[in-house]
């Protein structure tokens, strides 16, 4: 017999739900301003607070936040901009290292005690960064390419025999102007969003096993709750790192690819 049947009716043990996302508006009246909406906001003042300190004033010798940001620079320039934007890196830093540093911490609200959401589990937040990186990516390669040679370079690259542009030009257009910037949105958020559920049931399920439905059998459920809520937590802010470099990395790529052709 399990754990659930020995629960009185009414004390079945609900797993979360799409219930966790709905965020009720924090000031009666003002309906967009919701939780989301305020981690966002802090999130930028986050970053800009960290910046200011790390790069405002500038020692020789880097000691504290400024040897932290130091350390995220030389991460961002190595191994997102220079890979894919080559000269042209140390232009885009101050915009990649801002994008990096901001999702990062979007995401690491998810797993901040007591506040405990991923800003970018809202769908919004990801497609607007998205949208500003897919607008400034047509931006730069109609600038450097004109209109006409970045679509023909887009869609048909140089080499190839004349036939397979039929099937490959159209396939080209689809995938560099319309699932491109979707999956740069939706990656981010399906992980942010998947995570985000999966520790709020760990959670639920240690708390319920452990102090509001304490059995025998429900006790090492429990336990085991609490067990995985930890290691989930520790796999949960390497996904974040690890997403906030994925989308930083994408608009370094789509950034070259505008700016030089042979990208």
């Amino acid at each position: 017999m399990s754990t659930l049947t020995l629960l009185a009716p009414g004390d079945e043990f609900t797993p979360p739900g799409l219930e966790l996302f709905d965020a009720a508006p924090i000031i009666s009246g003002v309906a967009w301003f919701t939780k989301p909406v305020l981690l966002a906001l802090l999130s930028t003042i986050i970053v800009i607070g960290f910046c200011w300190s790390a790069f405002g004033s500038p020692k020789l010798v880097p000691r504290g936040v400024q040897n932290i940001g130091e350390i995220g620079y030389m991460f961002v320039r190595d191994q997102v901009a220079r890979p894919f934007l080559g000269k042209d890196a140390d232009r885009w830093m101050g915009l990649l290292l801002s994008m990096f540093f901001m999702v990062w911490v979007w995401n690491l609200m998810g797993v901040i005690p007591v506040v405990q959401f991923p800003v970018a589990s809202h769908i919004a937040f990801p497609i607007v960064l998205a949208l500003s990186v897919y607008i400034l990516k047509i931006y730069l390669g109609v600038k450097h390419q004109g209109a006409l040679g970045y679509f023909k370079n887009m869609m048909f690259p140089p080499g190839l025999p004349k036939p397979i542009y039929v099937l490959l030009a159209p396939i080209e257009f689809l995938s560099n102007m319309i699932i491109a910037p979707f999956t740069h949105a939706v990656r981010l958020f399906a992980n942010m969003f998947a995570g985000h559920i999966i520790l709020a049931f760990f959670s639920l399920v240690g708390f319920w096993f452990l102090f509001e439905k304490l059995t025998p059998l429900g006790a090492p459920l429990g336990v085991i709750g609490v067990i995985m809520t930890i290691a989930m937590t520790g796999f949960e802010m390497f996904i974040q790192f690890l997403q906030a470099f994925l989308f930083a990395m994408l608009a370094a790529m789509y950034i070259g690819n505008s700016l030089h052709a042979d990208h």
